[in-house]
């Protein structure tokens, strides 16, 4: 991965983005895309496109979430203790005892997530995973008013965890999902806006509130109209103790991405990016979405009539945690294959299953 590349991972998973508090990271996103891209624009709730060859066709959509899971400041109790709310899937197991920045209009603010210690727990308790409103926030302040001084309520606050690498390109830190698929999108485009010819128009984009319901991919279906589109996400790395294979598959981290079938997933994109990949030498993973897809795929595919969209999934160890680790040999290839996917099409081409 070259340096600027990664300097950009590095300042989008550094940068909180908690669901429906998006700005920051799409700022750092627009940023970055506009010095390749032909033209930027945001939308009213703050999806960000990128666009590239605007009068060429079909117009294909890349596409990522920008949010991530975390929480928001909901009670301030009178000797200073924050009290919080979970915004999208996160697991109240991994609260206790975390580092944590509370973000507010001043900056990030440290505090940490309190937990009893063992010898004063009552032993019945021992495995008992606290609801949300028992867990709270130490900030080392003495009264609400001091505290109040420091924080607002509806702050967001994420875990205290950055990039590093474990070993080789074996990466963890907080937010792999969706820092990756918004990484993704706009790194195709810079490579497609660095080849000759494409025939295609493409749009990158950036949604918003994809944790809480897909939201921001419901307008950026609509407002941008494509006639194709890939969304990149995180997929499930399931080569970790524990895992039930027969239940849920057996994609491992360093196989390269992870192509989703069935549901949204229109079959005629699939077999175009599984051509593309045999071509161009692209490892290839597959996983069932027998039902959903769970990702903005599910909601882009709908829009307007049905819009054939395909979901490419990282594999990714450890999802909803603070230590999500992927490989970023994955992520190279996932860049690729967007890339050649949209080199690939053909003027006018559009995809419509047989009947």
């Amino acid at each position: 991965m070259e340096r600027s590349s990664l300097d950009f991972l590095k300042k989008l998973l550094a940068t909180p983005s908690v669901t429906s508090q998006e700005a920051r990271g799409i700022r750092v996103w627009v940023d970055y895309v506009k010095k390749f891209a032909d033209r930027v624009e945001t939308d009213a709730y703050g999806n960000a496109y990128a666009f590239l060859n605007e009068k060429g066709s079909p117009k294909l959509m890349l596409t990522g979430h920008a949010d991530e899971i975390g929480f928001m400041v909901q009670y301030v109790d009178s000797d200073g203790f924050l009290y919080m709310t979970g915004v999208g899937g996160v697991d109240r197991a991994l609260a206790r005892g975390q580092r944590i920045h509370v973000h507010t209009k001043k900056g990030p603010v440290l505090g940490v997530i309190g937990s009893l210690p063992i010898h004063l727990q009552d032993r019945k308790d021992d495995k008992k995973v606290p609801e949300m409103h028992e867990i709270f926030i130490d900030i080392g302040v003495k009264t609400k008013k001091e505290a109040l001084r420091k924080v607002e309520i509806g702050d967001t606050i994420t875990y205290v965890d950055d990039f590093e690498i474990l070993n080789g390109t074996i990466a963890v830190a907080r937010g792999f999902d969706n820092r990756i698929g918004t990484f993704a999108a706009a790194e195709a485009l810079r490579l497609l806006s660095e080849i000759k010819k494409l025939n295609a128009c493409v749009v990158a984009v950036a949604t918003v509130q994809e944790e809480i319901g897909l939201n921001g991919a419901a307008m950026a279906g609509y407002n941008a109209h494509p006639d194709v589109a890939l969304v990149a996400d995180v997929g499930h790395a399931l080569d970790i103790p524990g895992v039930n294979k027969p239940k849920h598959g057996e994609a491992a981290l360093g196989n390269g991405p992870i192509l989703g079938l069935g549901s949204a997933n229109h079959p005629v994109v699939v077999e175009r990016l599984r051509i593309v990949a045999r071509a161009r030498k692209i490892p290839l993973q597959a996983a069932l979405d027998p039902n959903h897809t769970s990702t903005d795929a599910d909601a882009i595919s709908v829009a307007r009539g049905g819009i054939p969209t395909a979901c490419l999934g990282l594999p990714n160890r450890y999802m909803h945690t603070p230590v999500e680790t992927i490989d970023l040999k994955d992520l190279d290839h996932l860049v690729r294959l967007m890339a050649a996917f949209a080199a690939s099409l053909s003027k006018g081409e559009r995809f419509k299953v047989k009947i």
